[in-house]
């Protein structure tokens, strides 16, 4: 072999050796992009950013500190009626005005016209003039208001309305009461006299048919309070004094209970049967759905019919049939009937929702692996399973508290669920609907704090399947 392959064979010999010489440290090592982190950590992390779900959370934390932590704070008693103040709209801390005890009522007749006209055919009764001069007699107090006006020629009586708005044809109010005499030109109204501003209306009549022609007066009603109702609570009191009231920031109910105070004690309530009935449903619901989903066979088809048989149930209709036949008795607020009747038919979704994920991962390796070792069936469900579908059945359970309070809500709103004179959402709802027209708090503060929660927990969810979904990881 000649010297010049030998030379060649060299130098391939020494590229190969420099190909694989250590590369030098420059004291500089590459860190992880990011750290390691569990999975629980990482979906807390994810569910931070997700600005509407935090906030929601915090609502909902707020929501259970109100109802736990409410009559501490404050202390009116929601049972407590002072129909002194009935149906009264929010009003911060104020003084009342005692007042004198009324003159006795004196009605007033003008003796120099006849009672009734002589020939009333002659006169028509659309025609007849409106009252003159209608004033306030004595000043004017939720004791009474005393009217009187001008008689009206060839009128045999008048009508008295009452409303809350300028009367016009056609809108002059509620008709309060009735004046069987032309010559009869007064009327005490002592009916429900609330304060604020009222409107009366004065209408002729004759045989029966009403004029088309009205007198209308404005009448402010002032914060008062009568001398008998004072004496009550301070027995030294003297009329014109001024005493403090307590407030209610949020009104009264037509019982002249306080609203707020009735709202945390239905808070209370609703969000028991809210959380309690999910919690239950649920656990069932995992529990059926785990063994069918993991012996499979004639078990899992037995267990899915069941399940199928109740979910094809109407379920509000059941559920009022539930409380009909479960009723409470007599003193019995209708908390726990509701509760049975939730329950039962409201585990069938969580049931069909954890036999999947079971079916998913009863295949996987460590299964199998536990399998190997000698793990028991129950084990296995509850060691290894059941705690890998722990995400998407608590963003189930997150849906199913919404829900349930809804379902308390419309139950109670309709009289068939909670039993007063306990307070919940729902039943006060049902009372503040009676007066929505005149009393509009008494409906719309219980409807707003029952959707500000639903819309909570249904955000707190979004935010929930999101962050525990393991495809959302992110990758950087």
């Amino acid at each position: 072999m000649s010297s010049s392959s030998y030379s060649s064979s060299d130098s391939l010999a020494l590229q190969s050796a420099s190909a694989f010489e250590p590369a030098h440290r420059t004291g500089q090592t590459q860190g992880l992009s990011r750290p390691s982190l569990s999975y629980w950590k990482d979906a807390w992390l994810r569910l931070k950013k997700n600005k509407q779900a935090l906030l929601s959370l915090w609502i909902i934390v707020g929501l259970v500190a109100f109802s736990l932590l409410g009559p501490w704070i404050w202390s009116a008693d929601p049972s407590e009626q002072v129909l002194s103040r009935i149906s009264e709209g929010p009003t911060l801390s104020s003084s009342v005005t005692v007042l004198p005890p009324l003159p006795e009522y004196q009605e007033v007749i003008r003796e120099d016209i006849p009672a009734y006209p002589e020939d009333p055919s002659v006169f028509n009764p659309a025609q007849l003039p409106a009252p003159q001069n209608l004033r306030i007699i004595t000043a004017p107090s939720p004791e009474g208001v005393q009217l009187q006006w001008e008689p009206v020629a060839g009128a045999d009586g008048y009508t008295i309305y009452r409303g809350s708005f300028v009367p016009s044809s056609g809108q002059l109010g509620i008709p309060i009461g009735d004046v069987d005499a032309g010559n009869k030109v007064s009327y005490f109204d002592q009916f429900d006299i609330k304060m604020g501003t009222v409107h009366y209306a004065v209408v002729p009549k004759l045989s029966g048919e009403e004029s088309q022609e009205f007198a209308s007066i404005e009448v402010t009603i002032p914060r008062a309070m009568t001398l008998v109702e004072a004496q009550l609570l301070r027995p030294d009191v003297q009329p014109g004094q001024s005493l403090p009231q307590v407030a209610h920031p949020l009104g009264t109910d037509y019982l002249g209970r306080d609203l707020l105070a009735r709202i945390i004690a239905g808070a209370r309530v609703s969000l028991f049967i809210g959380f309690i009935a999910p919690l239950l449903s649920v656990a069932i619901g995992i529990v059926i759905g785990g063994i069918a989903g993991f012996f499979g066979g004639r078990t899992d088809a037995i267990l899915m019919r069941v399940t199928d048989f109740v979910l094809a149930l109407p379920f509000l209709l059941f559920m009022i049939l539930f409380k009909v036949v479960l009723g409470g008795g007599p003193g019995e607020n209708g908390i726990i009937p509701m509760l049975i009747a939730m329950i039962a038919l409201s585990w069938t979704g969580p049931a069909r929702l954890t036999r999947g994920q079971i079916l998913q991962l009863r295949e996987s390796e460590f299964v199998q692996a536990s399998k190997l070792l000698g793990a028991k069936p129950l084990y296995l469900i509850f060691r290894h399973l059941l705690p890998n579908t722990l995400g998407v059945i608590l963003v189930s359970l997150t849906f199913a508290i919404p829900s349930a309070i809804f379902t308390e809500a419309f139950l109670s709103f309709i009289g068939m669920g909670v039993v007063p004179p306990t307070p919940s959402w729902g039943s006060l709802c049902n009372d503040g609907i009676q007066t929505f027209l005149t009393h509009p708090h008494e409906f719309i503060f219980p409807a707003l704090i029952i959707s500000i929660t639903v819309l909570a927990f249904n955000l707190l969810g979004d935010g929930l399947r999101d962050a525990l979904d393991p495809k959302m990881r992110s990758l950087s």
